[in-house]
C-alpha cells in the first residue's frame, strides 16, 4: 500500500483499537511500560462528534506517497553492558531512562533534521530515526521500550523470556522488525528460548548487545546496535537471530565463546545468515522458515524443571541419581566426544534407564564445541538402549530451552515430546544429510554461454535469473516448474529488482494453489515491494477473496495508516466497487474508517447513488450518522444530489425489506 506522511497515527490508531487506555498513553508492553502516542508522532485529528474516532484497521506504517519509504522497528531494552554509563566515580552502571536521552545526542544514531521534518514540534519526544544508510531501501524509525528494572543477563529467568515474548506479541502488527538489547552472558539462552516460543514467526527478531557500552569512545555497541536496526528494518528474516561482530547468526545455534573479545559469539555448526561489511550480504538459502499456514503466536508455558548434567570421569552414581530426582522432568546429558559415556559403569546406565522409565526426557548432547552426537561407538549406543534420545548437534542452550518448551506443551504426549526433541523445529539441529542442490548445473551452463566466470558474476547471474524464472512459472500457475527451479537451488522467497517475491505475483494473479504451495515452502507474507505493497495488498487490489482469507489465516495484516485506508475505502465506494470493499473487510479493515476529510465509504456511496453499496455498508454496521468535516451525513449527501431511494434507506425506511 502506498506511503503517506501522516504523523504515525497508524500506531496510535491500532493501539487505541487493541488496548484499553487513555488518549495520551496506551500500554504496548507488559507491566510498568507505556508508550505515549505523542511520542510516537501521533497527530490527533479534530474531533467532529462523539462518534467520530479512528478505528482499528490492523494497520501500521504510512501508505500515501511521501518520498521516503520507512520501516518501524521496536527496540526492547532489557539491560546489559550495551546501555551502561559511567557514574560520578567513573564506574559503569545501568541508569534508568538514560539510553534514549543520550541516543538523541548522537547524530550517527538519530537524525534530528529528519525527525523534525517528519514529526514537527513533537520530534524531541517522538520516535528515533536512524540516519540515511546507502543502498538500503527504507529509513528506519525506531521506538525504545525500556524495562524497569534493567536486568543483568545473569539474573534472567524464564519469566523474563516470557515477558519479552509477550511484548513482541502485543506489538507484532505495529512494527516491521524487533531488536532486543540484552546482556551477553545469557544472551544465547534467551535467543534459543525465544526461537521456540515465537511460533510461526514471520518477521525479523534480532538480539544484540556489546562488550563495551555504546556511549564509550571505543565501543562495539554502536555498530552492533545500528547494524541490527538496519537489518530488522530492511530485511525479512523470519527467525530469532543474534547480531554480534558484523555477523548475523541463527539465535539457537549460538554460544558465547569469549568474555573479552569483541567477536564474543559464534555459531559452530552452522554458517552465519548474514555479514555486514561495505554491503549487507544475506544468504537467504540458509534462513529457516515456518512451513505452515498458521498465524504468529506465542507459546508462553515453559517447564522450569529442566537441567544440564555434564558427565566427567569418576562422577558418582549418587550425584547422577540426585540430579535425576523429581521434580526434574528433563535433562540435557553432556557426554564425551560423539555422545559417549563410560561403558563399564552399569550403575550409571541403570540410573539413566530408571529415570527414562519414570517419564523423564534425557537428551544426549556432546561436550565438544563442534560436531554432533551419533551412535558410531558402542558407548553411545548403550545410551539409546537406556532410553536416552539424541540431541544431534544442538548447543546446550538450545537443548535446554527446547526441553522447557516441549515439556510445556501439555497437549503433547510423552512420546510426541520425545519426537519433537529430535525434530528440527527452528533450525536448531541437523539430523541426517541435507539434500544436495543442483544450482550451479543450471547457472554454470548459462554462465559459460555468456563467458562469465568469477564467483561474483555467478552470484549476480543467479540473483537475476532465478527470480525471473520462478515468477514466470508462478504467473503461469506451473507448480512443476516452480519445483524444478527449487531443485536447481532457487530460493522461492527471493526478491526481484522491484523487491517483489513470487508470493506477490501469485496473489496478484489469483493463483490460490500456488499461494498455498509458496506458504508451505516458507515464503514470507510480510515482504513489501518497491511501492510498499505486500502480497495481501496485491490480493485486495485484484479482489481475490480466497487468497485474502488464506493470507490472513497465515498472519498477514494491513500495513498503512488508518486515514489512508479510509481514502481507499472511499475511492472504492465512489467507483461502485462493492467487491473491493468486501476485499478490505476480509482483510480486517473497518469499513467505517473515515478519510482525512471525515468522509466514510457510506458518504461516497450515497453521493454517487450506489444503492447496493449503501445497503452493503449498513449491513456491515457502518454508522449512517457519521459526519464529515463539514458536519454532513451520508443522508445530506444523498439529499443534495436527489437520490431519493437512498434517502429512504438512510432514513431507516427499508434495507432489503428491513427497517433501520
Amino acid at each position: 500500500m502506498e506511503n503517506s506522511s501522516s504523523d504515525c497515527e497508524d500506531i496510535g490508531s491500532e493501539l487505541r483499537g487493541k488496548i484499553n487506555g487513555s488518549a495520551s498513553h496506551v500500554s504496548v508492553a507488559s507491566s510498568l511500560r507505556s508508550v505515549s502516542l505523542s511520542k510516537m508522532g501521533l497527530s490527533t485529528p479534530p474531533k467532529i462528534s462523539e462518534k467520530s474516532s479512528l478505528r482499528r484497521n490492523r494497520s501500521y506504517g504510512n501508505m500515501l506517497a511521501s518520498g521516503n519509504t520507512e520501516a518501524k522497528v521496536l527496540v526492547i531494552y532489557t539491560g546489559g553492558t550495551i546501555g551502561m554509563m559511567r557514574n560520578e566515580k567513573h564506574a559503569l552502571e545501568p541508569i534508568r531512562n538514560a539510553l534514549v536521552k543520550n541516543i538523541r545526542r548522537f547524530p550517527h544514531m538519530h537524525d534530528v533534521d529528519y525527525a523534525q521534518e517528519r514529526f514537527g514540534s513533537g520530534s524531541t519526544m517522538g520516535p528515533l530515526v536512524l540516519p540515511f544508510v546507502e543502498n538500503q531501501q527504507r529509513r528506519v524509525i525506531y521506538t525504545v521500550t525500556e524495562y524497569d528494572p534493567l536486568l543483568d543477563s545473569s539474573n534472567m529467568t524464564i519469566n523474563d523470556w516470557v515477558r519479552i515474548a509477550e511484548d513482541i506479541r502485543q506489538s507484532y502488527e505495529f512494527f516491521d522488525g524487533f531488536v532486543i538489547l540484552h546482556g551477553t552472558d545469557t544472551l544465547s539462552y534467551t535467543a534459543s528460548a525465544l526461537s521456540f516460543m515465537l511460533e510461526n514467526l514471520g518477521k525479523t527478531v534480532i538480539i544484540t548487545g556489546s562488550q563495551i557500552p555504546i556511549f564509550e569512545t571505543r565501543t562495539d555497541g554502536k555498530d552492533n546496535f545500528t547494524s541490527a536496526l538496519i537489518i530488522a528494518g530492511n530485511y525479512v528474516i523470519p527467525e530469532v537471530t543474534v547480531f554480534f561482530g558484523s555477523k548475523l547468526y541463527r539465535g539457537n545455534r549460538t554460544i558465547k565463546i569469549s568474555s573479552a573479545s569483541l567477536d564474543a559469539f559464534d555459531s559452530p555448526n552452522v554458517p552465519c545468515l548474514a555479514k555486514i561489511g561495505i554491503n549487507v550480504d544475506v544468504d537467504y538459502r540458509l534462513i529457516f522458515r515456518p512451513y505452515t499456514v498458521n498465524r504468529f503466536c506465542v507459546h508462553s508455558i515453559l517447564d522450569e524443571n529442566v537441567g544440564i548434567l555434564r558427565i566427567f570421569p569418576s562422577i558418582t552414581t549418587a550425584t547422577i541419581k540426585a540430579f535425576l530426582q523429581p521434580p526434574m522432568r528433563g535433562v540435557v546429558l553432556q557426554t564425551f566426544g560423539s555422545g559417549n559415556i563410560p561403558s563399564n559403569r552399569q550403575d550409571m546406565l541403570e540410573a539413566l534407564r530408571d529415570a527414562s522409565k519414570m517419564g523423564m526426557i534425557i537428551v544426549n548432547c556432546t561436550q565438544c564445541t563442534t560436531g554432533s552426537v551419533c551412535d558410531l561407538y558402542e558407548t553411545g549406543r548403550l545410551l539409546q538402549d537406556c532410553g536416552v534420545i539424541s540431541g544431534y548437534d544442538m548447543t546446550p542452550e538450545a537443548a535446554l530451552t527446547k526441553l522447557a518448551y516441549c515439556l510445556g506443551k501439555e497437549e503433547w504426549s510423552l512420546e510426541e515430546k520425545k519426537k519433537m526433541m529430535q525434530r528440527n523445529l527452528r533450525g536448531e539441529l541437523t539430523a541426517g544429510k541435507s539434500p544436495e542442490m543442483q544450482e550451479f548445473d543450471l547457472i554454470d551452463a548459462v554462465a559459460r554461454s555468456l563467458h562469465l566466470s568469477t564467483p561474483h558474476e555467478l552470484s549476480q547471474l543467479g540473483a537475476t535469473l532465478f527470480p525471473a524464472m520462478v515468477n514466470t512459472a508462478v504467473k503461469a500457475g506451473d507448480l512443476a516448474k516452480v519445483e524444478l527451479m527449487k531443485s536447481y537451488g532457487a530460493d522461492l522467497s527471493t526478491i526481484n529488482y522491484d523487491y517483489r517475491t513470487a508470493l506477490h505475483v501469485a496473489a496478484a494473479e489469483g493463483r490460490e494453489d500456488v499461494v498455498k504451495h509458496l506458504l508451505l515452502h516458507g515464503v514470507t507474507i510480510h515482504v513489501r515491494d518497491r511501492h510498499d505493497r505486500t502480497p495481501l495488498m496485491e490480493a485486495i487490489a485484484n479482489d481475490h477473496h480466497e487468497i485474502i482469507r488464506l493470507l490472513i489465516k497465515c498472519g498477514a495484516h494491513l500495513t498503512g495508516s488508518a486515514r489512508a485506508i479510509g481514502e481507499f475505502l472511499c475511492a472504492s465506494a465512489a467507483r461502485g466497487l462493492q467487491k473491493r470493499l468486501e476485499s478490505y473487510r476480509l482483510a480486517g479493515a473497518d469499513l467505517s474508517q473515515p478519510d482525512p476529510s471525515g468522509r466514510t465509504a457510506l458518504h461516497l456511496a450515497a453521493l454517487h447513488g450506489f444503492k447496493e453499496i449503501v445497503e452493503y455498508l449498513l449491513q456491515n454496521s457502518v454508522d449512517k450518522d457519521e459526519v464529515d468535516l463539514l458536519g454532513l451525513t451520508a443522508y445530506d449527501y444523498a439529499k443534495q444530489v436527489g437520490h431519493e431511494d437512498i434517502c429512504k434507506i438512510l432514513n431507516g425506511k427499508h434495507v432489503n425489506g428491513t427497517s433501520h
